[in-house]
């Protein structure tokens, strides 16, 4: 009989259990050391990462300067051909006011040269017509400002030979002989500025000429300008800038209209404060304080200076001096708080960015930098918010029904041209989601 104990069938033995034991323990610590190697790579020197950080400030610093350059190149070659692009600019301007009446006419079956002739003329008649009907309100108030001119010289003389002044009419003679003297002396720089003032008058008088001219045509041939740039840079680039300068369309419009609605506010302001003051030909003050509203500064100043003359002429120095703070607080009002929020609002510019632009363009380029320092800021403005557009587009964020198109509201090309943009936009985005 056998009594040595069996134990299960294919039960491993002792030794066997406890060297599977240390082959699993040994197992799990190389999975745990190699876990956390994968988790925990080796450190990067950092003087790596600092030259690859100069390298991308010295990048981006090349480019600036690249960038600085072309526009000091470019800003010589504007300089030479400025009396060229002043028109242009101008003629631009104009067509923004002129196009909406062309427009309308061409749509009933005008030839679009009548079209524009039609406005052209039509605007002189308006302008014309308005000056015309005040002919006759200073016609009849000229004698009468005359006459108090006459006696407010008389009283003047009598105020300075009178106490406390007591100056004699001799001591007056002698004064105006020296200035004459002086003016005598100065001959030769008196001269050169009457023939600097004749040169400036005709530069702006051919200026004048040649933006009518070019108003003409820019207007019968406009609609051809946007199908030519198609043609010209090719298919992607072309419907790229059709959009871009329609953009650049309505904001222009936009901002004669707020210029307008500012010379208006003006005017109104100033208006009902000669009519308190009881300043004479205040409602022909009011229309030459509207249309000089549209020439900075200069404007401004000759409307002002003209009402507080009258003023001074017809009713006394305290009268005058009333107006002069009532013309300098509206002035005031609009430069710094209505032309900026008005402006903004109409190109889609902060108010600060507005009186920015304005105070820099006139320190750099004077009069009428201050008039196109807001529509060249609002320009750049609508090439950058469009570009933003394309980058938005092409990184996800947005898509092609995000994206606002001014194309085919602003002009006659719009049949497929709307279409075709989209298409242009989607395939954009389409192949940067494929790269």
């Amino acid at each position: 009989m056998n009594t040595t104990p069996q134990g299960p069938t294919n039960s491993p033995s002792n030794g066997d259990t406890l060297s599977d034991l240390a082959d699993t323990i040994a197992d799990n610590v190389a999975d745990t050391a190699d876990g956390s190697d994968a988790a925990m790579p080796a450190s990067t020197d950092r003087a790596i990462i600092i030259g690859r950080d100069g390298r991308w400030v010295a990048g981006w610093a090349l480019r600036f300067i690249v960038v600085a350059i072309a526009l000091y190149i470019a800003s010589i070659g504007l300089a030479k051909v400025w009396s060229g692009i002043l028109p242009i600019l101008l003629s631009i301007l104009v067509c923004t006011v002129l196009w909406p009446p062309v427009r309308w006419l061409r749509a009933h079956k005008f030839p679009p040269a009548l079209a524009v002739a039609t406005v052209v003329l039509g605007c002189f008649a308006i302008v014309g017509g308005i000056f015309a009907a005040m002919a006759p309100t200073v016609t009849n108030q000229s004698k009468e400002l005359y006459d108090q001119a006459l006696a407010g010289a008389h009283k003047l003389q009598d105020y300075i030979q009178g106490p406390p002044l007591n100056i004699k009419a001799e001591q007056v003679n002698n004064a105006v002989d020296e200035l004459l003297d002086k003016a005598r002396a100065q001959g030769d720089a008196i001269t050169s500025g009457v023939i600097s003032s004749v040169s400036t008058a005709t530069e702006v008088i051919v200026t004048g000429v040649i933006c009518l001219v070019l108003t003409f045509f820019f207007l019968k041939d406009g609609p051809k300008f946007l199908p030519w740039v198609r043609r010209t840079t090719g298919p992607t680039w072309g419907y790229h800038l059709t959009e871009v300068l329609s953009r650049t369309w309505v904001t222009l419009a936009g901002f004669i209209r707020a210029q307008a609605m500012v010379s208006l506010i003006d005017a109104i302001f100033i208006g009902i404060g000669l009519i308190v003051l009881k300043v004479p030909l205040a409602l022909v003050l009011v229309v030459l304080t509207f249309f000089a509203g549209f020439i900075p500064i200069v404007g401004a100043i000759s409307a002002g200076a003209i009402s507080v003359l009258i003023a001074l002429v017809s009713n006394g120095v305290t009268n005058a001096i009333m107006v002069l703070v009532l013309i300098i607080a509206v002035q005031q009002l609009e430069s710094h708080i209505l032309s900026p929020i008005l402006q903004s609002k109409a190109m889609d510019l902060h108010p600060v960015i507005v009186l920015l632009s304005v105070t820099v363009g006139g320190g750099l380029f004077k009069i009428i930098g201050t008039f196109l320092a807001v529509p060249v800021a609002a320009t750049i403005a609508v090439w950058i918010r469009y570009h933003g557009e394309l980058v938005a587009l092409r990184a996800g964020e947005k898509t092609t029904d995000d994206i606002e198109l001014a194309t085919g509201d602003n002009n006659d090309d719009s049949g497929n041209v709307l279409d075709t943009i989209k298409t242009k936009l989607s395939a954009m985005a389409t192949k940067t989601k494929k790269a």
